[in-house]
């Protein structure tokens, strides 16, 4: 018994849009496994923050070798390391920060409440 063409048709419709509903489900709830992820993105954060200082150390230790200013170039090095790594992470936050406000909206605001500041829980002061 074969199919008539339009049960066919009428299948194939079915399908796509089972499988477009299944692509917006998908759209909406994207699965995040990349560096800005959470995770990762701390992981980048703590490794530009160490190659930073690790970076001047080397650097300065090279300088130490070839200009004979045994303790300077590292102190120095080391020193120009953590600062270029500390503004390196802060941009970055920055950027991360940006993105997640980007993506997440702003923050409502929060309605001023006072009346907890009148004593301790249970509402009688002790």
């Amino acid at each position: 018994m074969a199919k008539s063409p339009d049960s066919r048709e009428e299948a194939l419709k079915r399908l796509d849009e089972r499988l477009d509903a299944l692509a917006a489900q998908q759209k909406r709830r994207p699965m995040r496994f990349d560096a800005e992820s959470s995770s990762g993105a701390g992981y980048r954060l703590i490794g530009e923050l160490i190659g930073g200082v690790l970076g001047g150390l080397g650097l300065g230790w090279i300088v130490d070798q070839l200009a004979g200013t045994r303790p300077w170039g590292l102190i120095v090095g080391v020193l120009l390391g953590a600062g270029v790594a500390v503004f390196s992470v802060a941009r970055a936050a920055g950027r991360m920060s940006k993105a997640a406000r980007a993506e997440a909206g702003e923050a409502r605001a929060v309605p001023f409440d006072d009346e907890d500041d009148d004593g301790p829980p249970g509402g009688s002061p002790a």
